[in-house]
């Protein structure tokens, strides 16, 4: 069992194994984490595919499991784990990140309002909209 941080939030999940720097699951908890999904031609997340590297294929794919902390260093982004492999965060680089804030695009986020119906930012893309926030810290 491990704890996963990402962008989208903390999973808890089966681990193939957690030995060292990889982090191997299987390919439907690595789809739901990361959005990665294993296909023929490589880990697709959307319309983009990286392809394996030749001769490398077993680093990031065996036994129908998927190395997703490999899957992160290949990419050039930041991944950490504790001692024990029970945690790992697998973060945006610190580029990806500037590019986002100069965008001044908001990221996508869903929320309930008062009765339960649920709205993401993205229905309202093209629209004003007005967010108040608050925290009791």
């Amino acid at each position: 069992m491990a704890t996963v941080l990402t962008e989208q939030g903390e999973f808890d999940v089966a681990t193939a194994g957690a030995d060292g720097e990889d982090l191997w699951l299987s390919p439907r908890h690595a789809a739901e984490i990361t959005g990665w999904l294993l296909k023929p031609e490589g880990l697709c997340k959307g319309e983009v595919c990286v392809p394996l590297p030749r001769g490398r294929e077993s680093e990031f794919v065996r036994d129908e499991q998927v190395n997703v902390a490999a899957l992160w260093r290949y990419l050039s982004q930041p991944v950490v784990h504790s001692d024990r492999g029970s945690v790992w965060v697998l973060a945006a680089s610190g580029r990806d990140r500037a590019a986002a804030l100069r965008s001044l695009e908001a990221p996508d986020f869903t929320l309930p309002d008062p009765s339960g119906r649920l709205h993401s930012l993205s229905d309202y893309r093209g629209k004003k909209v007005f967010l108040v926030t608050w925290a009791s810290w």
